[in-house]
């Protein structure tokens, strides 16, 4: 099941743990001292561009009774919500940019063009997620709402329908993190479910309907007599805007490489194992420049979970020094490209909807479910160090040695087969 000694499952020592944590504590000083005029000019640079964007769509949406520019406005609308979503108010919202003591990009002022309040956002994911991330039992996320993305939840004849409602919440992602975040505020606040005029009420009630009134009537008005198409091309921005935001999360969080823990592991753990939890927790997809931004750089999931309050214009320059100390420490750096990604997340998926007894591989050596008693055969011969060329030999080192074990294995069943085959046949 899911990993109870971070220590064991990485092949590492403590004292190797916490040299890596003072590591990564390093690359955090150089970026807050290098923090200056170039970051401060990116993210109005963005928000520039998310309102240009959002202005020229809307414009082209009041001539929506005309198929080209109604599918353009449409198109740059989705984009602009994509970027305000992802590069705006995600990272906002973290406190990437409260160095610049700027009252308009400031984490405590930014309100997103979201359904879901920004302060709920906050506590649920900023604080729950981003502590306990993958810890089952106490990451909120980890479920990603109704769905079973490990072995550590147990089956119900509900998950067998999950393919399907993946998709649904794919097309409603909004909703589906803003009723989330609600429902975890209420259960933080003590608020019971009866009492309707609680503060985590109103305030998503608030937010609802600014948002519903905004797009899905105040700018339909506007546009006169192409209300309907107006409103259809809104609506439709906003699907695509939840299809795309739901495709990055996914390939940041549920491919196979991205593992689960328990929290046992949480009793004593240290600021080298937190790290240590946030790199083998987290995946990241290759992306270009364009794509990045888009993303909310978030196609470096892995940088922005060890410094989720950096700048995500320095996840990039982060990615190289990451990605070095994981050859240094032999550490798995979980990477691929965008399809590829999600198509592991989504067969993780369609996987975990059926029973653990239909399904091949242990709980304890599968893809989407690793545990440090998946190296219980090899533990007792293994050697810190490679015996020739004296290199540390870690976590990349001991799955490649399983897999090659693994795959041996297979083979030797396959001779043994095909030698009881043709005996039988001799006979």
């Amino acid at each position: 099941m899911a990993i109870t000694d971070i220590k064991a499952f990485a092949h590492l020592t403590e004292a190797d743990i916490e040299a890596f944590g003072r590591e990564l504590d390093q690359i955090r000083r150089d970026i807050e001292q290098s923090l200056g005029q170039r970051d401060a000019d990116y993210i109005w640079r963005a928000i520039r561009i998310h309102r240009g964007l959002e202005a020229a769509a809307r414009l082209l949406l009041f001539a929506g009774r005309y198929r080209v520019p109604r599918l353009a406005g449409t198109v740059m609308l989705a984009a602009a919500k994509s970027i305000e979503m992802m590069e705006l108010g995600h990272n906002i919202s973290h406190g990437q940019w409260d160095w610049m003591n700027d009252p308009e990009i400031h984490s405590t002022s930014w309100e997103w063009d979201f359904v879901g309040p920004s302060g709920q956002w906050k506590h649920s994911h900023n604080f729950v997620h981003h502590t306990y991330t993958n810890v089952y039992g106490l990451d909120e996320d980890l479920s990603f709402v109704v769905q079973r993305m490990s072995r550590d939840e147990p089956w119900r004849p509900i998950h067998l329908i999950q393919p399907v409602t993946s998709l649904a919440i794919a097309a409603g992602f909004e909703w589906a993190i803003a009723v989330h975040d609600w429902a975890l505020e209420r259960r933080h606040t003590g608020v019971p479910r009866g009492q309707l005029r609680s503060k985590p009420n109103i305030e998503f009630a608030r937010k609802i309907a600014r948002q519903l009134g905004k797009d899905l009537l105040l700018f339909p008005a506007l546009s006169g007599r192409g209300f309907e198409y107006t409103l259809a091309s809104n609506a439709s921005a906003l699907l695509l805007r939840n299809l795309w935001s739901y495709l990055v999360i996914m390939c940041g969080h549920f491919p196979d490489g991205a593992e689960k823990f328990t929290t046992e592991h949480m009793a004593t753990e240290t600021r080298g194992e937190w790290y240590l939890r946030q790199l083998l927790g987290t995946a990241n997809f290759t992306a270009g420049p364009v794509l990045a931004f888009m993303s909310g750089n978030l196609c470096y999931q892995i940088e922005h979970h060890l410094f989720p309050d950096l700048p995500s214009n320095r996840y990039s320059e982060i990615a190289e020094r990451v990605r070095a100390l994981c050859d240094k420490y032999d550490l798995p750096y979980t990477t691929g490209s965008l399809p590829t990604q999600f198509w592991l997340a989504y067969r993780t998926v369609c996987k975990l909807a059926l029973p653990d007894r239909l399904l091949r591989r242990t709980p304890d050596d599968a893809a989407e479910t690793r545990s440090e008693r998946k190296f219980l055969g090899i533990r007792s011969t293994w050697q810190a160090s490679d015996p020739i060329t004296g290199a540390r030999r870690g976590l990349r080192t001991a799955l490649a040695a399983t897999d090659s074990s693994r795959r041996s294995a297979g083979r030797g069943r396959w001779f043994r087969r095909r030698w009881i085959t043709s005996i039988a046949g001799e006979r």
